[in-house]
């Protein structure tokens, strides 16, 4: 068994000090690279698990940070977790240009093999990861995981990416008719798109600390368990694709 390798990373958007949690497993060879997006809270310990779990699977995680060094809110903390992410989604073309600057850290990673590159985002990170594909960023896919689909009022660039939506049937924060917009979106815009419903599921499904149903947020073991299948099966056809290996 390779050993894992953890380290954080500082970088840059402007005057703002970035700082995100790389995770691979050592290895002389260079690697597909995937971004992690995280939730409303900033990249804390939920991005930083999901980065080091990507690396189990041969992969570079890259738990990016949409805030700032330091900057993280609580769990349970609705208003300040609110007012954090306010900004960014507010302002789609100041989210899409905090992304791509973690794109272009990642690139940067000596462990990454440059042309490889995909991203999942998880709630918030999720509508951050689908801007990443809206700004016509050079990515092979993108994965939203309980993520907000809706876009905001900024033009879309040509989307190259595929895209995967792993999604909460009952999730407030995305409910159907979002949903059947976003699909529509995708149509029009002629992506390799697919939706993953679970019935019975609300938002945050995947993360064990969520448990607010008159919030919506609750965990579901069985729907989390599916949507890690399913990202890893998007993930082992993206990097195995004949356009990952041009």
């Amino acid at each position: 068994m390779q050993a894992m390798i953890t380290t954080l990373l500082e970088y840059q958007h402007g005057e703002t000090v970035l700082e995100g949690h790389v995770a691979y497993e050592e290895s002389e060879m260079q690697k597909p690279l995937v971004l992690v997006a995280h939730d409303w809270t900033g990249r804390r310990e939920f991005a930083c698990y999901a980065a080091e779990r990507i690396a189990e699977l041969g992969y570079v995680g890259f738990a990016l940070d949409m805030y700032g060094k330091g900057i993280f809110g609580a769990d349970g903390d609705v208003e300040g977790n609110s007012a954090l992410m306010a900004p960014y989604a507010n302002d789609r073309a100041l989210l899409r240009r905090r992304i791509r600057a973690a794109l272009v850290a990642g690139r940067n990673i000596p462990q990454v093999k440059a042309t490889q590159v995909a991203a999942i985002g998880y709630c918030f990170g999720g509508m951050c990861v689908l801007e990443l594909a809206r700004s016509g960023a050079d990515v092979l896919g993108v994965v939203s995981i309980h993520g907000i689909l809706a876009p905001g009022d900024i033009a879309n660039e040509a989307i190259r990416a595929k895209v995967l939506c792993l999604h909460g049937h009952d999730d407030p924060m995305a409910p159907p008719e979002q949903v059947a917009a976003f699909q529509q979106e995708m149509t029009a815009a002629r992506v390799d798109w697919q939706v993953h419903c679970y019935g019975l599921t609300m938002h945050a499904f995947t993360n064990p600390r969520a448990n607010n149903p008159d919030f919506g947020t609750v965990f579901n073991a069985d729907a989390k368990r599916r949507a890690h299948q399913s990202l890893k099966s998007f993930l082992a056809e993206l990097f195995s694709s004949d356009r990952a290996s041009a």
